[in-house]
């Protein structure tokens, strides 16, 4: 294979070790988003706070993150994201009020946070979603971490990575806006059922999304690595 071709072709992914992705993804899931969700509802019917409540169940985060530092030898991003996500909602929790709407407008303004990171992450040297792709594209094996990571020298890559970064920060900067602005004109009680309904139908549509353009950006990225390959292979071909 020469070189100009090597720079073009991405390589493809390693074979996935089908067990260590399951494990890998029980722990996740079940340290991420179940345990702190069970943790905070369970000290929350017993009394405690919110902000209490909320600071304990963000440990579960804390012991995904040595949980992969121990197995794996490298810290897991995105289990540092949701200790992150958690932390920003319990300081949120702490400002104003505490009245249902208040309650409302505040969790609005999580989301508005999140988007805020994503956007800010694209003056790092690479942006969330490149992290967030890379827990679900891969099973955490270092080869497939190290495919992943071999990816960003293209440059189509890094630009799907930056636009779905982009799109997820501003979608969920509008969406607070949004889900604000209700919390001021809706009731308390219709908003307490469009409050969530929106937040999870935007969370699925841009899950969708993020699925068929990296789908489309993976396509368009073969399509080109062949049209150069025959280039490259019509220039070297002997004239007749």
């Amino acid at each position: 294979m020469s070189a100009p071709e090597a720079q073009t072709e991405r390589p493809a992914p390693p074979p996935r070790k089908g067990g260590a992705a399951a494990l890998g993804w029980i722990l996740t899931i079940g340290l991420n988003v179940v345990a702190p969700i069970i943790t905070y509802h369970q000290l929350r019917d017993h009394g405690w706070s919110e902000f209490a409540a909320l600071l304990l169940s963000s440990a579960w985060p804390v012991l995904d993150s040595a949980v992969n530092l121990a197995w794996r030898r490298k810290l897991d991003e995105f289990a540092v994201v949701t200790l992150v996500f958690l932390v920003i909602t319990a300081v949120v929790s702490l400002i104003g009020a505490h009245s249902a709407r208040a309650l409302l407008i505040k969790d609005s303004g999580v989301t508005g946070l999140f988007g805020l990171l994503c956007l800010a992450t694209l003056l790092a040297p690479r942006p969330l979603m490149f992290y967030f792709g890379r827990k679900f594209a891969t099973d955490g094996t270092p080869a497939s971490t190290a495919w992943w990571n071999g990816l960003w020298q293209y440059e189509g890559f890094r630009r799907t990575m930056i636009v779905m970064t982009t799109v997820w920060g501003v979608v969920y900067l509008v969406e607070a806006g949004v889900r604000i602005a209700l919390a001021f004109v809706v009731d308390t009680d219709t908003m307490v059922v469009v409050s969530p309904v929106m937040l999870y139908a935007v969370l699925g549509c841009l899950g969708v999304w993020t699925a068929m353009y990296g789908r489309r950006s993976q396509a368009e990225g073969e399509r080109r690595a062949a049209e150069a390959a025959a280039a490259e292979a019509g220039a070297g071909a002997p004239a007749a």
